[in-house]
């Protein structure tokens, strides 16, 4: 296991060396294919080896924890680092026929395999510190990735992007300072104990100051401005991979550390997210309904899904952060999968400006029917993966009777239903301004299979969690479990027996 834990970053670290060795020719790209798929067995593995034996931890360097860097792997984190596997995968295939020659010799394929690596390390990390660190990898390979190009409104875009995010980090790294100060401890399972004999109120502003910069990086209200400013702007490939994973690591932080550490004023932690995210849901649907551009709206709509994760979290009931990590699993395939939908609409139909194309329905039956699985699953139909993720949620607000809090999510999806309809009826089935009927035989035999293979993939993997959920209610229902009962997460790092 000591191996194990780390592989999953090293395969990716070393993919990104490779890949930028061979920038210049076409094995560039494969590489990054290869390494993503061993990236996606080596998450499975691990995941397998957490569901036979329950969490797992390693000391990297033989340090002792709370001294050393630990890595830790629990049933979210190893649920994430598949989920980010098989992400990973499906946009460097995608990324083969979507990325420029120009992009891959600057060193795309790099550089994203570098913030898959940062990614994978943010959700195994079991130090705070190591935490920040892994933010800052994700940060600068993102903002490459953002600006590679070079073009004004990206330029523009990553300005914003950075600006706001540095923000975080500040708050970010400040409260670290503050909590070490107090506690004299970073290590995330020595702190579950450590702030009980701190300071209650000081502990509780701390807490606020992780909210608010782990708010930036989640992108929920009213500190969201960045996403849709800068998400529309770079290549469709990294706009995937930004909209599928880049918030949710933000989000995945929230809910670990406000389980794990965060626990002592609950009233004020908790009721503050409860407010974030009913806010979050309405902005981001109001803001994706008046948008006209695909993936304007499909970015918005990142926004206002991000508030039924945070919603999991704030009501904090065993069925709730259940349905917070079914969302999370679910929302990165689905919002992941329709930006790359995005992208071949945009090259067969010149644009993705919705008013100013049209005919998809017509011209191209089979992407038609790729985008609505992932559509209608964002918009909570039955029986696709988003229905039983807004259902639990909904019902675990009822059983508080929250009845405002479940009327604004169930509303917050009917908004949803209006973009996914906006989307369909003005690109899909209206005919072409131009009278020109796109075709996916525009495009060649290679770009076909590269663009719509992984396309295909995750609607299927949308489809079968809709129609197959037990076992993917099981692993979130022991990660709910792992996380309100974080007794075993403490025994796998401080080697403590359990009670």
């Amino acid at each position: 296991m000591t191996l194990l834990l780390p592989l999953p970053i090293v395969i990716a670290f070393a993919t990104a060396i490779l890949a930028f060795f061979f920038r210049n020719g076409s094995e560039g790209r494969w590489i990054s294919v290869i390494g993503s798929a061993l990236m996606l067995v080596t998450g499975c593995i691990l995941l397998s080896e957490v569901m036979a034996n329950g969490p797992q931890a390693a000391q990297m360097g033989n340090w002792p924890a709370p001294f050393g860097i630990t890595l830790v792997a629990d049933t979210l984190s190893a649920v994430m680092v598949v989920i980010t596997g098989i992400t990973a995968l499906a946009v460097s295939v995608y990324a083969t026929a979507d990325v420029t020659r120009d992009m891959e010799q600057q060193g795309y394929h790099a550089l994203f395999q570098v913030l898959i690596a940062g990614v994978t390390g943010a959700f195994l990390t079991g130090d705070l510190f190591n935490l920040y660190v892994w933010f800052e990898v994700m940060l600068i390979s993102s903002f490459g990735l953002l600006v590679m190009g070079g073009k004004r409104v990206q330029m523009d875009a990553g300005i914003k992007y950075v600006t706001l995010n540095l923000i975080s980090t500040i708050l970010f790294l400040s409260g670290i300072g503050l909590l070490y100060g107090v506690t004299g401890t970073l290590n995330l399972a020595d702190l579950h104990h450590a702030v009980k004999l701190a300071d209650p109120g000081l502990v509780t502003v701390i807490a606020t100051m992780f909210l608010v910069g782990f708010g930036i990086k989640s992108a929920v209200f009213p500190l969201f401005f960045w996403l849709p400013a800068s998400y529309h702007t770079p290549s469709f490939a990294v706009s995937a991979v930004f909209a599928g994973l880049l918030t949710k690591v933000g989000v995945y932080a929230m809910i670990r550390m406000f389980t794990l550490v965060f626990t002592q004023d609950i009233a004020w932690t908790h009721g503050l997210l409860l407010w974030i995210a009913c806010l979050t849901m309405v902005t981001g649907v109001l803001g994706a309904a008046a948008q006209t551009d695909f993936r304007r709206v499909l970015s918005f709509h990142i926004v206002s899904q991000i508030g039924y994760m945070i919603l999991g979290l704030a009501l904090l009931t065993p069925l709730a952060l259940m349905g917070a990590v079914f969302y999370l699993v679910h929302h990165i395939i689905v919002k992941a999968n329709l930006f790359l939908v995005a992208g071949v609409a945009n090259r067969i139909a010149g644009g993705t400006e919705i008013d100013r194309i049209g005919g998809l329905y017509k011209g191209a039956p089979f992407l038609a029917f790729l985008f609505l699985i992932p559509a209608f699953s964002l918009a909570g139909f039955p029986p696709l993966s988003g229905f039983w993720a807004k259902y639990v949620l909904v019902k675990a607000s009822m059983d508080l009777e929250l009845w405002i809090v479940a009327a604004t999510a169930l509303a917050v999806g009917l908004m949803t239903i209006y973009s996914m309809t906006k989307i369909w009826g003005r690109a899909f089935w209206k005919p072409h301004p131009a009278g020109t009927v796109p075709t996916l035989s525009s495009l060649s035999l290679g770009t076909r299979m590269a663009m719509l293979l992984p396309i295909s993939g995750l609607a299927l993997l949308t489809v079968l969690i809709g129609l197959f959920p037990e076992t993917f209610v099981q692993l979130a229902t022991t990660a709910a479990e792992e996380l309100l009962d974080p007794t075993a997460y403490l025994a796998a790092v401080l080697g403590e027996e359990p009670a």
